[in-house]
């Protein structure tokens, strides 16, 4: 973390404000350069989307570290992406609580993309009990292989009704991505909807905090840079 804030020749304050506003609030970089320019800040939007870059990826590998187990009953599905002009997917899961279990952009939605998220989500969560797809056959190939290794097989649901939760879910990320007008490269999509993510689940009480304390999403964010 230190050797990144050093390459950054601004006050901190400011580029964590302008970084947090970006990942939080449905603002496009140029409302970024003009609500700066306002308080008497002189930022480029390009700047701004530099800082994204550079420090998103460092945010998240500490929230990481702090973010509160979930249930072991998810909810996965996924949603659209634009990136370069062409619709990605963006795998996603919650527990029954409505917590965030982990994400995955991919260029395909086939059995191989929903295989590596499941894979990445059991690393970095642990193994759940049960998983509830849609009726996905490449979801549910993806399990049934994931199943074929294991002694305890995880359970299996296909339901629409039941996906609802990780459904409405979707709307807090593309409600953000809705003013970027969709993403120039995979590596930039990948990144800022990371920030996005990382956003959401600490608006959502999924962060670590010490005990008694109740900051508010905005001090929890700038907190990992402590």
């Amino acid at each position: 973390m230190a050797k990144v804030l050093q390459r950054l020749h601004y006050p901190l304050d400011v580029i964590l404000m302008c970084v947090r506003w970006y990942v939080a609030y449905p603002l496009s970089l140029r409302h970024l350069e003009q609500m700066m320019a306002e308080r008497g800040i002189s930022v480029d939007h390009s700047t701004v989307h530099r800082w994204a870059m550079k420090l998103l990826p460092v945010l998240e590998k500490v929230f990481r570290c702090r973010k509160r187990p979930v249930g072991k009953s998810w909810r996965m599905d996924e949603t659209y992406i634009k990136v370069k002009g062409q619709w990605k997917y963006l795998y996603r899961a919650v527990d029954k609580a409505g917590n965030t279990v982990d994400f995955l952009l991919r260029a395909r939605r086939d059995t191989a993309a929903a295989r590596r998220y499941f894979e990445k989500s059991i690393v970095q969560n642990g193994e759940p009990d049960t998983v509830t797809i849609d009726r996905s056959g490449a979801n549910r190939a993806a399990l049934e292989a994931i199943n074929a290794d294991r002694e305890m097989p995880i359970k299996i649901r296909q339901s629409k009704y039941l996906n609802n939760i990780v459904e409405q879910d979707h709307r807090a990320i593309t409600r953000r991505t809705r003013p970027m007008l969709g993403f120039k490269t995979f590596r930039c999509a990948r990144i800022l909807l990371a920030g996005i993510e990382l956003m959401h689940m600490i608006a959502k009480g999924q962060m670590k905090c010490a005990h008694g304390n109740h900051p508010s999403a905005a001090d929890q964010f700038y907190d990992l840079v402590i």
